[in-house]
């Protein structure tokens, strides 16, 4: 699938709603979006300065992380199958579990399969943004957390901790999407 092609073979397209949670309408929309975005790009990939300056990616929190996750490439530029992966997985159809799944993989910065007390720290900064809480705030908001949803007291949240933990937010679902 080259930057230059401006629409999917049918064969692509079956293909693409078999792996992923979107219509064919959707799938259609996204090619024809990448396609304009990529332009006379001769790698078929939207190189990272593209994708921040999308809307729906420049306005979240942790779009470095996303672009990390969802990249296929070390300079962590998106093809347009990793496009589509992650408008499926951020889309209204995917399931629950799914996006649980990729949530804990942007939040688990240090890539060590547990969130930690350091991505605890990554998540509070880049939550707040500009307005960075006080070191002792930090000490006493991580330390709530792990109280909380640490349930085997390692300092740190193993997904199925973090699972648990998702699952007693109700508009986890409604809030963990971004529409392309």
């Amino acid at each position: 699938m080259g930057g230059g092609s401006s629409v999917c073979s049918q064969e692509e397209l079956d293909d693409y709603l078999q792996l992923t949670y979107l219509s064919k309408q959707e799938i259609i929309h996204l090619h024809k979006r990448f396609t304009y975005l990529a332009g006379s790009t001769k790698t078929g990939r939207l190189a990272v300065d593209t994708m921040l300056r999308l809307p729906e990616v420049k306005v979240n929190p942790f779009r470095h992380r996303i672009l990390k996750v969802f990249s296929t490439s070390e300079d962590h530029s998106i093809s347009f199958e990793d496009f589509l992966d992650m408008a499926s997985v951020f889309s209204d159809s995917a399931p629950r579990n799914v996006k649980i799944e990729y949530a804990f993989r942007i939040y688990d910065f240090d890539e060590d399969d547990l969130i930690g007390e350091f991505d605890l720290r990554q998540i509070v900064q880049a939550l707040t943004g500009e307005d960075r809480l006080e070191e002792a705030d930090i000490k006493v908001l991580l330390e709530d957390i792990l109280q909380e949803v640490d349930l085997d007291g390692d300092n740190a949240l193993s997904f199925s901790e973090f699972e648990h933990a998702i699952s007693k937010a109700a508009d986890f679902t409604n809030t963990f999407r971004m529409r392309f």
